[in-house]
């Protein structure tokens, strides 16, 4: 399984457009290296490919791609549909860059789907695609030879969807099996909390692309933030920090087997700058922070 990591960053992408803390100051400066948004392509067969989420910022990764350069035909790709976790718009407004090509498949849980609605009535206006369940029983394969399972997540909502019912299936990850290498990829950019199924999840993965958003839960009391009105508390998504004792990086140590990679990084996290004292401490104890572009073979 080719694994592309085409976005690293979270909503805004880092630097963020209206950001002037430190780290996104450095990145102006050319001091961090910038990232898009969050967004990652994998295939089984090096010809079929399929894009996790769809950021905002996919056409300027997929121009930036060679694997997923446009072809044979005038209007042919490589592409064959999309996997969303949620329905945060850093992870499908990027669907609206796709509009038009034919044959796309998207996969979503339930509520997602339906949250969906206005935006599929839209784009199947363009061109029809398919829009499935992703926790269809018993999972799904994808072209190129990928076994799939979606597990429920999360059950936070995004806050731009309004009168939202509670539902543990608004997040997902995905487990992508490589049914010709056997590698395993485990998938959860959106983590609210660390469950028992998720350490089911991880049983056996030869690696996992993890929730980084923040390193610390007091990331969110910046003064960047302040503009929007919000308390702190009530700005915070629901998600769970890197460190800490109830953070992913200790729960990690119960799963020594795994590749643990970080993605989805907010523009607050220290863990976008190398020389911090919190990124020692992630890679030391064997995690990582790649950049946009990394691939890597499972």
């Amino acid at each position: 399984m080719r694994v592309v990591l085409l976005g690293t960053a979270a909503d805004g992408g880092f630097p963020q457009w209206n950001c002037a803390c430190a780290l996104c100051s450095a990145a102006r400066d050319g001091k961090l290296p910038a990232r898009t948004q969050e967004c990652v392509a994998v295939s089984g067969n090096s010809r079929d490919w399929w894009l996790l989420n769809a950021s905002p910022d996919v056409r300027t990764q997929l121009n930036a791609t060679p694997a997923l350069a446009p072809g044979p035909g005038p209007r042919g790709t490589p592409v064959r549909g999309v996997l969303l976790t949620d329905a945060e718009a850093d992870h499908v407004m990027g669907l609206t860059v796709l509009r038009g090509a034919p044959g796309l498949k998207v996969y979503a849980a339930p509520p997602v789907l339906a949250a969906l609605s206005p935006l599929r009535t839209l784009l199947d206006r363009r061109t029809p695609w398919e829009w499935a369940d992703s926790l269809t029983e018993g999972g799904f394969v994808l072209a190129g030879g990928l076994v799939v399972s979606a597990h429920a997540a999360g059950s936070r909502a995004p806050r731009h969807i309004a009168g939202a019912a509670a539902d543990d299936r608004w997040a997902t990850a995905y487990r992508i099996e490589d049914l010709a290498s056997g590698g395993v990829l485990v998938y959860a950019p959106c983590l609210g909390q660390w469950t028992p199924a998720l350490d089911d999840l991880l049983t056996g993965a030869t690696c996992v692309l993890l929730d980084g958003t923040y390193y610390a839960a007091e990331e969110t009391d910046t003064v960047a933030r302040a503009p929007y009105g919000r308390t702190a508390k009530e700005r915070l998504p629901s998600r769970l920090p890197v460190s800490g004792a109830d953070g992913s990086l200790a729960a990690l140590a119960r799963h020594p087997g795994p590749r643990v990679i970080y993605t989805h990084l907010d523009s607050t996290n220290p863990l976008l700058d190398p020389a911090t004292d919190a990124c020692a401490s992630v890679t030391g104890a064997g995690a990582e922070i790649l950049p946009d572009g990394a691939e890597f073979v499972l």
